[in-house]
């Protein structure tokens, strides 16, 4: 008998609750270390640069649970790197699950290509995250090719635009409003080309480690200088025929 012709049938009904076994870990690692830290530079940089603000949530290599009706790893594995501005950065996430989080997506997603996944980056997840995510700004790079960078912009049709790079191959992410581009350094013992947050000026956002070595050198530079015054003012001082060490 149909629920038309049974109204107990109807009211006996409820809307399907979102499932409470959702996995945040499928046990794969990484494709190599270097996609490791290339998402840790991009998670722990964008941490740094905003540390005095709460209203944005960052992370990577995280599943994001987009419907209830998903079961374990049904679509596709998480972003390496995202962000979602204006939530309560505090709160503590093992993963993003878009009906708890009132219906919010990321609205930035940057994925580290590799062989054998830029072909699905660059379509599939391309599609996905254009047309069900609605992400803001999209970026492929692979840590391995320093000129693989590509990224996509949301236009008001809801269709992503190719970014056109500037004069040194950076792409704008609006979002953020930052520049993502190549650094050639040593970070965590690996040298490679990174990507890497610069800032509206085009300063280089910093790591939390760098931050804190730049902050040490401001400090020794500050010192010296100090000193070296105050060395002065004593030189001047005999000159004129006082004894600094009495004064």
């Amino acid at each position: 008998m149909t629920t038309e012709n049974n109204p107990r049938a109807i009211l006996d009904w409820e809307h399907p609750t979102p499932p409470t076994n959702l996995i945040f870990d499928d046990g794969e690692p990484l494709e190599s270390n270097r996609h490791r830290i290339a998402m840790n530079v991009l998670i722990r940089s964008l941490q740094q640069a905003w540390a005095d603000r709460n209203d944005f949530f960052t992370g990577g290599n995280m599943f994001i649970y987009y419907s209830s009706a998903q079961v374990r790893n049904q679509d596709f594995r998480g972003p390496d790197f995202f962000a979602v501005l204006n939530v309560d950065g505090t709160n503590s996430r093992q993963g993003w699950v878009v009906w708890e989080e009132n219906g919010r997506y990321p609205d930035v997603i940057v994925e580290l290509m590799s062989p054998s996944t830029a072909k699905i980056d660059k379509t599939v997840k391309k599609d996905l995250y254009e047309q069900t995510f609605h992400t803001s700004d999209y970026f492929v790079y692979d840590p391995f090719d320093p000129t693989s960078l590509q990224g996509w912009h949301l236009d008001h049709n809801q269709q992503y635009q190719s970014l056109t790079p500037n004069e040194r191959s950076w792409l704008w992410c609006q979002k953020l409003g930052l520049w993502l581009g190549t650094y050639e350094g040593t970070i965590d013992r690996e040298t490679a080309v990174w990507l890497r947050f610069y800032d509206v000026a085009g300063n280089l956002v910093l790591l939390p480690d760098e931050a804190a070595a730049a902050q040490a050198e401001i400090a020794i530079t500050q010192a010296e200088a100090a000193a070296a015054k105050a060395a002065r003012l004593a030189a001047r001082l005999r000159e004129l025929g006082e004894d600094p060490d009495i004064l």
